[in-house]
């Protein structure tokens, strides 16, 4: 899995990378499939923004999230991706067992 962070108006620490490369590692614990993330951290004014694309097989998983706090924001952003990503993985999982999908 590539990992590419890049900060907009903030320097993006050794903690900061640190963090959300522990969250993205717990991500390919449920989806080990992912083979390229790129994370855009921001800020604007008291908000902290985080966004995250990670690039699966067939297709793409986009979250976003916004707090006052950067690391709570983080925590926020994996529980999003997380949901999303167990999602696609139950939705393949019913298309090759031949479910309808619905």
């Amino acid at each position: 899995m590539q990992v590419n962070i890049s900060g907009q108006h903030l320097e993006v620490t050794p903690a900061l990378r640190k963090s959300i490369d522990d969250k993205l590692k717990r991500l390919e614990q449920h989806y080990d499939k992912i083979t390229n993330v790129q994370v855009i951290l921001s800020v604007e004014k008291l908000q902290q923004k985080i966004e995250a694309t990670l690039n699966i097989p067939g297709g793409e998983v986009v979250a976003n999230a916004v707090n006052e706090d950067m690391y709570a924001a983080i925590d926020s952003l994996y529980e999003k991706l997380d949901r999303q990503l167990i999602k696609h993985k139950e939705k393949t999982q019913r298309q090759l067992q031949g479910a309808t999908g619905r």
